[in-house]
């Protein structure tokens, strides 16, 4: 029998089995020794084993996790994606193409079996779920290694580690799972690059209390504003400039606000994220922004009387390979409106 037959059927095995036990009776891991230390590497709190040969059958169960593995020109070693949330951008279309489509929105455990993958990359954990693709340890009985974002696990990462410099680790992490290196240490040598870029003249604006506040407006839901607080992203990329998050003070990556929350915020710059592609109601940029033109208190603010409003990719507040184009707008959307002295 051919291995991805072998794995087919053991994935559907263990994933039906293991649900009432392998997680109520988890076996200590064992201590790695220096050798599997040094052919091995920590993701998200987990030891995971660098293969002896480059995996050939990667399966990304997200969209960031797709574009970097793209970005990294791995396309011919992926078995399958998953999750795409917009488009997919210009650059990687033709890569893209190359690549099955196991699911268009979240993938099960059914539909990864039958990708037969040898390695599973995504940007969060909690897309390694029982009702989701599976366990990260049910994967592991299978010998199938799994890979999450350093940016999701902040609690397992070394202390004083930025979001970004997490997630250029990834990049490199990811070389050496593929025999890339080259490639990973060039993409993150660019993209810290244009953060120093970025942060430039972040010691020439205002500090203390006449630092520049910002609203990150993500999404409108049941006309609900979500915005940034302070786990997410655009706070480091609102320090990174010299402004300051204005929700900083909510410990959630896109948390519900009410519209007099913002107004008593009062923020100089309103930075709005387009998820038009996505297509949910208030999604839209124009529709964030008749949201707050509309309202009788927020449409009295100054950073809306002014058209201090900043516009960006939503999808690159989040992090992924596409996060640094977001931080460059802000970093020239903050010196425009004159918050570089």
């Amino acid at each position: 029998m051919r291995q991805p037959a072998r794995l087919a059927i053991a994935l559907t095995a263990v994933l039906a089995t293991t649900a009432g036990c392998s997680a109520a009776n988890p076996r200590p891991a064992a201590a790695p020794t220096a050798s599997a230390q040094a052919a091995s590497l920590t993701s998200c709190g987990r030891q995971v084993p660098l293969p002896a040969q480059p995996p050939k059958r990667t399966v990304a169960l997200d969209q960031t996790s797709t574009e970097t593995l793209l970005e990294l020109g791995l396309q011919d070693r992926m078995a399958g994606t998953a999750n795409l949330k917009t488009k997919i951008p210009a650059q990687y279309e033709t890569a893209y193409a190359k690549v099955p489509v196991i699911a268009p929105k979240i993938a099960n455990g059914e539909q990864l079996r039958a990708a037969t993958p040898d390695f599973v990359v995504a940007a969060s954990s909690d897309l390694f779920t029982k009702d989701r693709a599976g366990t990260r340890e049910e994967l592991a009985a299978l010998k199938v290694p799994t890979f999450v974002s350093a940016v999701d696990c902040p609690q397992q990462n070394p202390p004083g580690r930025t979001p970004f410099e997490l997630l250029f680790s990834d990049y490199e992490n990811l070389g050496r799972v593929f025999g890339a290196e080259e490639r990973a240490a060039r993409l993150a040598s660019d993209q810290r690059a244009a953060v120093a870029r970025a942060g430039a003249n972040a010691a020439k604006t205002a500090r203390g209390a006449d630092q520049p506040t910002v609203v990150y407006l993500y999404s409108v839901f049941n006309g609900m504003p979500y915005v940034a607080g302070r786990t997410g992203l655009p706070s480091e990329m609102s320090r990174i400039v010299g402004a300051r998050n204005a929700f900083d003070d909510i410990a959630e990556d896109w948390p519900e606000v009410t519209w007099e929350e913002v107004a008593e915020r009062d923020p100089d710059v309103i930075v709005i994220g387009d998820l038009s592609e996505r297509g949910r109601p208030g999604d839209s940029a124009a529709e964030k922004r008749a949201a707050m033109t509309g309202h009788p208190v927020v449409s009295r603010l100054a950073a809306v009387r002014d058209g201090k409003i900043l516009q960006v990719p939503g999808i690159e507040l989040d992090p992924s390979v596409r996060s640094v184009h977001a931080l460059e707008l802000l970093a020239d959307g903050m010196r425009d409106l004159g918050y570089v002295r």
